[in-house]
């Protein structure tokens, strides 16, 4: 197995180049002290000169500091947000039951005095519809729930107590002369009474 030494020179070269691109990168990413100590004394000092402030919440003007990276905790800033007193709309939003005061209205609302004299009431709310189902009969085996014949139209429906009929309407109680039905779409109860023929 062959190393590369046969050529002393190519070897030689090679070596003196990566030493030259080692030193090279060093003095890039080595840190100058001349450098960073000229950087920072401008803006620092055009800072203090003219410091920007802001207005809080409560009305307090506080002078507007840049964001730092450094972890330890500044005490001048923590005292400055201490210094904040909430000053919302007169609701005070940790105690319970609270409520803001609102002023009492001077006037009505009304802009003219013949739309105060035409108050408009809602229309009337119409009654449900009534049930169209009627009763017919009823089957009662000894030992099994009353059941009975209703009618719709040309469908005949067969039900118990609790039992929907026709997908709407619930079968409440039975008597001998009557059904209690509730529409359950509507919340609407009838007696429905036993017909003839």
């Amino acid at each position: 197995m062959k190393l590369g030494t046969e050529n002393r020179k190519q070897l030689i070269a090679l070596a003196v180049l990566g030493g030259i691109a080692l030193l090279s990168l060093a003095y890039q990413f080595w840190p100058s002290s001349s450098e960073t100590a000229s950087v920072p004394t401008q803006p620092a000092s055009t800072a203090a000169a003219h410091p920007a402030m802001r207005r809080t919440a409560s009305g307090k003007m506080v002078p507007i500091t840049e964001p730092r990276l450094d972890p330890t905790l500044d005490l001048n800033l923590l005292a400055q947000s201490e210094d904040i007193k909430y000053a919302g709309n007169g609701r005070n939003i940790f105690v319970a039951g609270s409520l803001p005061t609102i002023d009492k209205p001077k006037r009505t609302g009304a802009t003219d005095k013949n739309q105060q004299a035409e108050i408009r009431m809602p229309p009337p709310v119409p009654p449900p519809p009534p049930i169209n189902l009627k009763f017919f009969g009823f089957a009662n085996k000894p030992g099994e729930a009353k059941r009975v014949f209703l009618v719709q139209g040309e469908d005949v429906f067969i039900a118990g107590e609790g039992d929907i009929v026709d997908r709407r309407y619930r079968v409440l109680h039975i008597t001998n002369t009557a059904v209690e039905m509730e529409d359950v779409l509507n919340n609407n109860r009838q007696s429905i009474p036993l017909t003839q023929g």
